[in-house]
């Protein structure tokens, strides 16, 4: 569907491709290659997993040898990385469903069965500060369906509407930046995620949202302490949430030193020092999860839309691509220290793929894409960051795709969705008819 031009309305410089933009054949060419994709899913993406998966432990093990050896950058460094890729790189994609059907461990690789079920299978898989029950349906539903919608969870420009609109100069605002990505995670991703849960749990129940209570609105740590919130109470969410993490992962986890620094004749240092470089290396792992994830969906050059759109629809696979940035892709390391991350618009068109399905694709999305003239974005992470400030601080904002445009791709979404509809329906009528004949 090319959109008639008598009828085409005015255009930025910036969103003139849309006016020769071919809807139809752009959606049936990512459909067909989404389609490609998981059929060609197999073992060569459980041995990919597997590498990423020893490439992490390792740094675990790393992290877990040094930290009682004084503090420095090793086990900083260890630690932080085998956090940011336990969550980003195996959680992620695994959470998502992405070796459901090529894992021949069906009992634990698989979305259902993944770090959900209590503390000790989030010991075990992924602990973090985020429950992972909660973020399942905060990341996987809201956010990845939502995409820059006002009712997408991760929505930067709408999160810090505060600091973008606080009345004092830029610079007061890169003041506090260092605060924000170096503990973004416990005081901002874990309430909201868990928010998300217990909201999607109210409307299945079908209870009623309380007045003046806006859902899309962040919860944080510091919302939950001066003004609280409907769906639960400090007290629950540090028992639930954050609490096990934070004593066991902090306290508990290095205890055994306490015995060996007895031993050693060094007393509590070992300890002590441990716990230190446990707390540096989250601070770490902040950054680092700050600049390979938040960085994502925002910039000047990403688009917000009004309306929600069909998973899978014409409407969301154009999303997809004009409301994420992919980074640097290439070699393992590089993609390790992404968290395979930086093929995001290929993951958000199809979620539900391995690691290696997505730098399979990355070249072929990225021809369609010039093939069709649709925007696609790729550049250096630091950049990205560089421009996600800037949406923070109010220095830039997102740009809106054009009104009448989405209108044309949602009303063209639902004339195929009615045809697939009929045609399911005349098939049954024939499959009904055959039988009676026979």
């Amino acid at each position: 569907m090319c959109v008639p031009k008598d009828s085409a309305p005015k255009l930025a410089q910036t969103d003139q491709w849309i006016k020769s933009f071919d809807f139809d054949g752009f959606t049936a060419d990512m459909k067909k290659l989404g389609d490609e994709l998981e059929k060609n899913q197999g073992d060569a993406d459980v041995r990919h997993l597997q590498k990423m998966v020893m490439w992490s432990n390792m740094c675990g093990l790393v992290g877990m040898l040094t930290m009682g050896l004084g503090v420095s950058i090793i086990p900083v460094v260890a630690l932080s990385t085998f956090t940011f890729t336990r969550w980003t790189m195996i959680a992620h994609h695994t959470c998502h469903g992405g070796y459901d059907k090529c894992h021949p461990n069906k009992s634990r690789w698989n979305r259902f069965k993944f770090a959900v079920g209590g503390t000790w299978k989030r010991m075990c898989d992924w602990f973090d500060w985020m429950m992972p029950e909660a973020w399942n349906v905060e990341h996987n539903n809201r956010h990845h369906y939502c995409l820059s919608e006002i009712e997408d969870p991760d929505l930067v420009e709408n999160n810090l509407v505060d600091l973008r609109d606080l009345p004092v100069p830029t610079i007061f605002k890169w003041m506090v930046l260092p605060i924000l990505v170096t503990t973004w995670k416990w005081f901002y991703y874990a309430p909201n995620t868990y928010k998300e849960l217990k909201l999607a749990k109210w409307r299945k129940q079908g209870k009623k949202i309380p007045d003046g209570v806006v859902p899309s609105d962040a919860v944080t740590v510091r919302s939950l302490i001066f003004g609280g919130t409907p769906f639960y109470t400090f007290t629950e969410f540090f028992s639930v949430v954050i609490g096990p993490y934070l004593l066991i992962h902090f306290f508990l986890f290095p205890m055994p030193l306490l015995a060996i620094g007895e031993y050693m004749g060094t007393g509590h240092d070992m300890y002590i020092s441990a716990v230190e470089n446990l707390f540096l290396a989250e601070l770490l792992t902040n950054f680092h999860g700050f600049v390979a994830i938040v960085t994502n969906h925002a910039g000047d050059d990403m688009y917000r839309f009004r309306e929600g759109c069909r998973p899978y629809s014409g409407s969301f696979y154009v999303r997809q691509v004009l409301a994420s940035v992919d980074f640097w892709t290439g070699s393992d390391i590089n993609d390790f220290m992404h968290g395979y991350l930086n093929y995001q618009i290929e993951h958000h068109m199809w979620p539900s793929l391995s690691m290696l399905s997505y730098k399979r694709s990355q070249p072929l999305v990225k021809a369609l894409c010039k093939k069709h003239g649709i925007p696609y974005v790729q550049e250096n992470v630091f950049w990205r960051t560089k421009k996600t400030i800037d949406i923070m601080t109010g220095s830039a904002s997102m740009r809106w795709f054009p009104e009448e445009y989405e209108k044309k791709f949602l009303a063209r979404d639902a004339v195929v969705e009615l045809e697939k509809k009929n045609k399911k329906t005349t098939l049954l009528s024939d499959k009904a008819m055959e039988a009676v004949q026979e």
